[in-house]
């Protein structure tokens, strides 16, 4: 069915058109008040090396140099970061931090991707908190930051490494103030507008099909009813002949 089809139907069903468009702007409003807005805030922070190198001399009559495992290789910190994203993004630490599965509180963490499988090879660790309250959005940022602090110091001491070549992490972007996110809400309603403007298109052909049909019905009955009873028709009287003698 083309075009101007479809906008003769849904002008001769015209009251079938507004209803549902009334309906689907107050489907809409329902959802928008329905979902709460979540607060974002963002933490950055960066893996340098020390000035002094990754190495530390033990003996200056025998030299004899202690190596920082995590940097006795081209990109050490690009790795460190890596290692740092994968285990803050584990289960077992998003619950060692509070967070809920399903609950109003979340946080990733990425490395200049979004995607941390990848391994983005960037000595960044990036933290993301979400939550319908601001406070917590932004509190969750700031306990995931002090974990890969003490994270990164761990691993260090774990390795043995010399505390004079540890890696240190600097926070370049604190956690930020926490800001509104309405892009969920916004799919959502579009959603539904959309899905109300076919159910009004769908509504309107249903009612034109059932009122065709009713049409159809009536007219096969006054035909029946014709037939049923034929008009009668006046027949002329029978002229005599009078015979004559």
């Amino acid at each position: 069915m083309d075009f101007w089809a479809t906008t003769n139907v849904v002008l001769r069903r015209w009251y079938v058109a507004v209803t549902a468009f009334l309906l689907t702007l107050a489907g809409a409003y329902g959802v928008y008040l329905a979902i709460p807005v979540k607060y974002v805030s963002t933490g950055v922070m960066v893996l340098t090396m020390p000035t002094t190198g990754p190495f530390q001399v033990t003996d200056s009559k025998r030299p004899q140099m202690l190596i920082n495992p995590l940097l006795n290789f081209d990109g050490g910190l690009n790795m460190s970061a890596s290692i740092l994203v994968q285990i803050l993004n584990t289960p077992e630490t998003a619950a060692e931090l509070g967070v809920v599965k399903d609950g109003p509180v979340t946080y990733t963490v990425n490395n200049g991707h979004p995607n941390p499988e990848l391994l983005f090879s960037t000595p960044m660790v990036m933290v993301e908190g979400k939550s319908t309250v601001p406070a917590q959005a932004q509190g969750i940022v700031r306990s995931v930051v002090k974990r890969v602090r003490a994270e990164l110091l761990r691993r260090q001491r774990q390795l043995g490494a010399p505390p004079s070549t540890y890696i240190t992490i600097t926070e370049m972007v604190p956690a930020t103030t926490p800001l509104p996110q309405r892009n969920g809400k916004l799919r959502f309603v579009a959603a539904v507008l959309v899905l109300g403007a076919l159910a009004g298109l769908a509504s309107s052909f249903a009612t034109e099909s059932v009122a065709a049909g009713l049409r159809r019905r009536r007219a096969g009955k006054r035909s029946t009813a014709g037939h049923d009873h034929p008009p009668s028709r006046e027949t002329a009287p029978r002229s005599t002949a009078v015979l004559r003698p």
